[in-house]
């Protein structure tokens, strides 16, 4: 049985000799749905890996099934963003060719800033490609092709393989199952292929972790009187976000627990963060804990900070000690 595969869960950057029994060019679909068309790519591809990525877990289950099924060794699936897997997981230059198949249009105005085409991830996509390879990207929605058309052609680093912004038709390609349904609704797809050309672009290493966060506070209070005093609440540190959503208490071992989710530009994260006890009386620890396999980015170390500032805060002879937390 399969591995099941979380981007928080794997060395970063990435190491894919540890996923495929042979070295090969990477191929990557970002956004896989049900799977078929990167079987399709695995199994007419044998010379090549196929990763993908998704954020549904659903999806990501019957790939793997397909996969196991279909006894494919040059295929695996990961959960998680794509923003998350280009700026953490995928090393500049690594990659021979990424397709995006029908990504969410994010209709509304206040939702666009959650496309996967825009700008900075389009230079990550740029940035990640190897000489000489191809992003392919098809879409059913006529504004959704004009905005990529704009991004696309204007690229540093890549140049348009085809003679017009996008073409309707592309021999011998395999249609998805939501593909064909638009046909028989009346949509046509667009689809763009865009090489990688010799021009020089800007290569964002890889984001790699800090040392894990820790805060050492003291106050007089109980981890269960600190729980009783909790609210939730949001705190914004630049385009960093900290929600602290519940706060839970162990009254026996004196010990308390909030739950967090963290939104960084290039990674969210919900985990729960622990006030634990320390030897001398009045004095704790403030940590991740292994719970949502957290990763030690500058997010979460704002979120440590915001937990125990906030505890430390809470009666007017508490105050913070110490530790290892970015500012």
């Amino acid at each position: 049985m399969l591995r099941k595969l979380n981007i928080l869960g794997l060395d970063w950057p990435l190491r894919p000799e540890r996923l495929f029994p042979r070295v090969q060019p990477l191929v990557v679909e970002i956004g896989f749905g049900n799977g078929d068309f990167l079987m399709h790519l695995a199994r007419t591809q044998p010379r090549r890996n196929i990763l993908g990525f998704e954020i549904s877990g659903q999806s990501l289950d019957k790939a793997e099934a397909k996969i196991e099924r279909l006894g494919l060794d040059n295929a695996r699936v990961i959960h998680g963003r794509a923003e998350t897997a280009l700026a953490h997981l995928l090393a500049p230059e690594s990659v021979r060719e990424f397709h995006i198949n029908y990504p969410d249009p994010w209709f509304k105005k206040r939702h666009q800033r959650r496309r996967l085409i825009k700008r900075d991830t389009v230079d990550l996509l740029t940035s990640r490609l190897a000489a000489g390879g191809h992003l392919r990207l098809a879409t059913d929605i006529i504004d959704y092709a004009q905005m990529a058309h704009e991004i696309l052609s204007e690229t540093r680093g890549l140049s348009n393989a085809f003679d017009a912004p996008w073409v309707h038709e592309v021999e011998e390609r395999f249609r998805t199952k939501y593909e064909l349904k638009g046909y028989r609704e009346g949509r046509r797809g667009h689809f763009f292929c865009y090489a990688r050309n010799d021009e020089r672009v800007a290569h964002p290493p890889i984001i790699e972790e800090l040392d894990m966060p820790h805060l050492f506070l003291r106050t007089p209070l109980s981890a269960a009187e600190i729980c009783e005093r909790f609210q939730a609440g949001r705190r914004r540190f630049g385009d960093i976000h900290v929600a602290m959503l519940h706060a839970y208490a162990d009254p026996k071992r004196n010990v308390a627990v909030f739950e967090v989710v963290v939104e960084e530009p290039s990674i969210e994260q919900h985990t729960m963060i622990m006030l634990a006890p320390r030897p001398d009386a009045g004095e704790y620890i403030v940590k991740l804990t292994s719970l949502g396999q957290a990763r030690a980015t500058l997010g979460m170390h704002r979120a440590v900070a915001a937990v125990g500032e906030w505890v430390a805060g809470l009666d007017g002879s508490g105050m913070v000690l110490g530790g290892v937390v970015r500012g």
